[in-house]
């Protein structure tokens, strides 16, 4: 693999550890600033929404700049975000400082998947675009209970600088390790924008709401899941999300790998097998050790299905893919609001901390429906295409005199 793909998976555990750190700092934070937790709570929508919004947004103002100086560019937005968060001397500041470093999250992705793809050959990209989110999956592992740690001895405003800090190394990495790609030449924001007419684009799309949100349904409420039913400790909380992070690792990696082989039946299973393992971990709950196994489960799992969606995009946005494999990044954070909505509803409706769970597997479950419907789609229209050819009428030969 390359070693701008290395540069790539730094600036991605910069942006991973951002994103999820603040959950753990959310009680350090709303008493610095003398607000309620569930006020403090809008940095993480704030941050989401912005991701949905800044992916499409900034991919669009980028499309008449190279790719390697977008990333750049993207990486500078997201250091700038998130010393604004380290210093904001008010609540609506940092939330501001959030919202700018999480316009750089979604583009970033979406480019990064693009560049990634093209540095290494056809049969190899779902495996580069892995190596890239690598990054991320790390960051749950290691970036996101060491910035939690830092923060609570620190006070939080370091964990944001060390961030920042990380933002500088991932600008630097690309600055010397990415090589400069040309734009594609002809390459219009109308054709980028064609690719939402292709309907397997917006199927893989919805796949990539409804399967990520089905592990987001479960994850969002995990601490009172874990504390109230399984019986952990507080202090456990930590150390079983990064039993969840290194689940999540091992997925995006092995994802990877057979999305390059074979991607459907990839899809096929691991979200099947995510429907199912949510829909017991409504049993497996109620166990300490049985919690604990299905958390690593759905880490591997739920991350087994972002290569494979994102390299889905990809291939059928082939001609124009950069702004549909950065919306395709935005979902995955509707997803999460989504779900984190929907098992709020259920918890709020009486049915019990472990409700949530059966939502994350009818979301999971949806999205097979989507990926059956997705692969039956694509064979009807290639064998049209074998038949068409087929009973294409021969061109006779030139005579010759």
């Amino acid at each position: 693999m390359p070693l701008a793909l290395l540069a790539l998976a730094i600036g991605a555990f910069g942006i991973g550890t951002t994103e999820f750190v603040i959950m753990g700092l959310l009680p350090e934070v709303a008493a610095g600033y003398g607000v309620s937790i569930p006020t403090a709570g809008f940095l993480v929508t704030g941050y989401a929404l912005g991701v949905v919004l800044g992916a499409p947004l900034m991919t669009v103002l980028g499309t008449r700049v190279p790719r390697k100086r977008m990333l750049m560019l993207l990486m500078g937005l997201f250091v700038v975000g998130n010393v604004l968060s380290a210093l904001a001397p008010a609540f609506g500041v940092m939330l501001a400082g959030r919202v700018v470093a999480s316009l750089a999250h979604g583009a970033f992705f979406g480019i990064g998947s693009v560049v990634a793809a093209g540095l290494v050959a056809p049969d190899k990209k779902a495996g580069a675009i892995a190596m890239m989110f690598t990054g991320l999956t790390v960051a749950n592992v290691v970036g996101v209970p060491l910035g939690t740690l830092v923060g609570q001895h620190l006070g939080w405003r370091v964990t944001f600088l060390i961030v920042a800090a990380l933002g500088i190394l991932g600008l630097l990495g690309i600055v010397r390790l990415v090589p400069d790609l040309p734009r594609p030449e002809g390459v219009r924001i109308r054709h980028e924008l064609a690719a939402f007419r292709n309907v397997q684009v917006l199927l893989a799309m919805a796949m990539t709401v409804l399967g990520f949100g089905g592990v987001f349904a479960a994850i969002t409420y995990i601490t009172p899941m874990l504390t109230n039913v399984a019986g952990f400790a507080d202090t456990s909380v930590t150390w079983l999300l990064v039993l969840f992070g290194l689940g999540m690792v091992a997925g995006n990696l092995v994802g990877g790998r057979f999305a390059d082989r074979a991607l459907m039946p990839m899809l096929y299973v691991t979200l099947g097998a995510l429907a199912v393992v949510l829909a017991a971990f409504t049993l497996t709950a109620h166990s300490k050790a049985g919690a604990a196994v299905t958390l690593l489960l759905i880490g591997a799992l739920g991350f087994a299905t972002v290569p494979p969606l994102q390299k889905r995009v990809l291939d059928q946005a082939a001609g124009a893919p950069t702004l549909a494999s950065a919306v395709n990044i935005g979902a995955f954070n509707l997803g999460n609001a989504l779900a984190a909505w929907l098992g709020g509803l259920v918890i709020t409706a009486g049915l019990g901390w472990t409700a949530p769970n059966w939502v994350g597997a009818a979301l999971a479950a949806s999205a097979l429906v989507l990926a059956v419907v997705s692969g039956a789609l694509e064979r009807r229209t290639g064998h049209r295409a074998a038949v068409a050819v087929v009973r294409a009428p021969a061109v006779p030969a030139p005579a010759h005199h």
